[in-house]
């Protein structure tokens, strides 16, 4: 199958390309580099040191035998992607190719339009140019279990069956995201649904949860080959974090009172449910949807899983509870339903024992890159602008002092001003 990544150079693209170039798939990939550049921006850096993606694909092929077709260029410019497309032709488009980080967007109006625009305007130039060029071609396109956010029922799998006076009717499920970011998702599957319904073509939209983990069988190939791993407030997903933060000693930072549940799964069934999905196509007209995760957590229970894991490493973790700077349930009711992709025969990695130790032996061994100013948090949910400002560290522990929101809360800030 020829399959076009957009985003092959980001965290899940990155995988994603080389397990689908490994099974044989003719896969090429999409990439501005724009994700680097906002690491930039953040004064941030990937734990794992991650080589130029030219130097990650000269080698794959290498190592491989195997080319992956590389187009340097924004989605967001549609003459481009066009050519793209017809030059590559691709069998399926596995959509990557967004700003994927609520905190970013709720950093002030410019983050929040940038990740709107970007997000929904991409996917909008991917929907036309699949009916302009190439009207059977299967997009399956991420999107999140956030934008179901956390209703006190039971949630479907994109739709629900509801009645109402009488009457019955199978509708999208209701969503309630919470930040401007899962907003662009939303609108991104009301798009998709949309597109396919008029335009007759195929689509998949992935609700996934978080993802942990960097190794693959494919990226465990070589050095050379090696994942990001985010751990920083405004990219870094809380598992990263907190094993990151335990490797240095400094107190895993939950947010209120930790009862904040989602979904998660490993990178590698992240790949597997992409294939999944590629390999058993939606059909003409269809608009599906599945919740992509193996499993569901509160943040309380992860902190307390690495917690236990650094004493088994001989690391001493604490806890630390500190104001929530989203606008969330701390506690709450969720039951996410997830059959359909083990139905297609996904077979789950969950998040053993030995699992945590691995990505704990990951942050031990890239410790010395750890920037420890990059954790807490200085981006408030409540607040319409944010300045992110550089920490102090005193003895490998974030110091910073506390930044008034206006509202009697307060949020991680700084005593210097970000250069």
């Amino acid at each position: 199958m020829r399959v076009m990544v957009l985003g092959g150079d980001g965290y899940c693209g990155w995988a994603t390309a080389l397990y689908l170039s490994s099974k044989g798939h003719e896969v090429s990939i999409v990439d501005n580099f724009v994700r680097r550049q906002w690491d930039h921006e953040l004064g941030a850096q990937t734990l794992t040191p991650i080589l130029p993606l030219s130097d990650r694909l000269r080698t794959w092929t290498r190592l491989t035998g195997k080319n992956i077709d590389l187009f340097i260029g924004d989605v967001m410019d549609y003459e481009f992607f066009l050519a793209s497309m017809k030059q590559f032709e691709p069998e399926a488009i596995i959509h990557f190719a967004e700003q994927r980080s609520a905190p970013y967007s709720m950093i002030d109006r410019k983050h929040a339009v940038s990740t709107q625009v970007n997000n929904v305007v991409g996917t909008l130039n991917v929907l036309f140019a699949i009916r302009e060029v190439q009207p059977d071609c299967h997009l399956i396109k991420l999107g999140t279990m956030g934008e179901y956010g956390t209703p006190n029922i039971d949630i479907e799998e994109g739709y629900i069956e509801i009645e109402h006076n009488g009457r019955r009717d199978v509708l999208p499920y209701p969503k309630q995201p919470g930040s401007f970011y899962h907003l662009s998702k939303v609108h991104d599957s009301h798009n998709m649904m949309f597109a396919t319904k008029i335009w007759n073509i195929r689509a998949t939209d992935l609700n996934q949860g978080i993802v942990y983990g960097t190794i693959t069988d494919e990226v465990a190939m070589d050095e050379a080959l090696i994942n990001r791993l985010d751990y920083d407030e405004v990219f870094g997903t809380v598992l990263n974090r907190f094993c990151v933060q335990a490797a240095i000693g400094q107190p895993l930072t939950v947010y209120g009172k930790g009862g904040q549940t989602r979904g998660f799964l490993d990178i590698r069934d992240t790949v597997r449910c992409v294939e999944l999905a590629c390999l058993t196509p939606a059909k003409l007209g269809e608009c599906r949807v599945y919740n992509q995760f193996t499993e569901q957590f509160s943040v309380l229970d992860i902190a307390l899983k690495v917690q236990e894991a650094g004493k088994a490493l001989g690391t001493k973790v604490e806890v630390d509870h500190i104001p929530d700077p989203r606008v969330e349930a701390e506690q709450h009711y969720y039951n996410a339903k997830h059959s359909k992709l083990l139905d297609l025969g996904l077979k789950p990695h969950f998040l053993s024992d030995s699992l945590l130790d691995s990505l704990m032996n990951i942050a031990m061994k890239y410790k010395d890159r750890v920037d420890p100013t990059m954790m807490l948090p200085q981006v408030n949910w409540r607040e319409p602008r944010n300045t992110r400002r550089l920490q102090t560290s005193i003895g490998g522990v974030a110091k910073g002092a506390a930044s008034s929101t206006g509202n009697g809360s307060s949020v991680a800030g700084s005593r210097a001003k970000k250069g």
